[in-house]
């Protein structure tokens, strides 16, 4: 009898573990995909930026503002400028076409080019996720010089929360599966540093850039993405300056957008990571860009 009891109040010590897992799966799930959609709409923000950009480079204006995005509805934005400039239709399709096409959640949208004075629309057009739906004309006829908006609504991804349903039910899947593993497995022993081959040698420390870390006397140090990507440049040439647009390209290149600033802040934050070795630290050199010291 007393058995029994113990065997029951195991199973419900299990059982309560296993629930409690699950939820707190369930919390990061929903906490992590508030963050991705927030991160893409401002990721949106700055390639409508940018089209504005190209489409006022491509008129021979480099000089005057695009004004700051405007979110005039749930899913639609109004891109406004300083002066008035024209455009070539076929450039501004492409244009939106090229940089929206880095927008995971722009599959199908409407674009419509207003004038200022009454709101009546220039030019306008249609892009579809399935090609053969695109709507577009007169895409060879030059527009006249004057003050335009561009509107640009894209079509709201109702796929999107039953895509996370599954998405939810996978992870909880897998979450149960985990569980049930690691009671029955022993935890593996870490191989020594010797053994990992992501491993650099930085001075004192030890940069593995695999799981991004920095590792000294026993202390580790977690890096961001790209502070890894920022550290990992250096560690290839160290004691060699480093050009500050190389570094801008291989980090930044394949995001569309290139932010001068946030190459600084992130040479900060590497610095205040290296510090503890004194033999280790970047140095700014004047008109070039920077350099990995190590100290013999």
């Amino acid at each position: 009898m007393r058995l029994s009891q113990n065997l029951l109040s195991g199973k419900r010590k299990y059982l309560l573990g296993l629930i409690l897992f699950v939820f707190i799966s369930v919390i990061c799930v929903a906490f992590s995909m508030e963050y991705s959609d927030d991160f893409n709409i401002s990721r949106r923000e700055v390639l409508l930026r940018r089209i504005g950009h190209e489409l006022l480079l491509q008129s021979g204006d480099s000089t005057s503002r695009v004004l700051p995005v405007k979110k005039i509805a749930k899913n639609e934005y109004q891109i406004g400028f300083e002066h008035d400039f024209t455009f070539q239709p076929d450039f501004l399709v492409n244009t939106t076409q090229r940089l929206l096409a880095k927008d995971p959640l722009a599959s199908d949208y409407v674009v419509n080019v207003l004038n200022c004075a009454n709101a009546s629309v220039a030019y306008g057009y249609a892009i579809s996720k399935n090609k053969k739906d695109d709507i577009i004309t007169c895409r060879g006829r030059r527009q006249p010089i004057a003050c335009y908006m561009i509107n640009i609504k894209f079509k709201p991804t109702g796929i999107t929360t039953a895509k996370n349903g599954y998405f939810l039910g996978a992870l909880l899947l897998v979450a149960f599966a985990g569980f049930i593993f690691l009671r029955s497995v022993k935890p593996q022993r870490t191989l020594p540093d010797s053994q990992h081959t992501g491993m650099i040698t930085l001075g004192s420390m030890s940069f593995d850039a695999e799981t991004r870390t920095l590792m000294m006397n026993g202390k580790t140090t977690d890096l961001t993405r790209t502070e890894t990507r920022v550290l990992s440049i250096f560690a290839s040439s160290p004691n060699e300056a480093i050009e500050r647009s190389r570094l801008q390209k291989e980090i930044w290149e394949d995001e569309g957008v290139i932010v001068g600033r946030s190459l600084d802040m992130f040479i900060s934050k590497l610095r205040k990571k290296l510090e503890f070795d004194p033999n280790i630290k970047i140095v700014v050199i004047r008109g070039k860009g920077y350099k990995l010291e190590i100290n013999s």
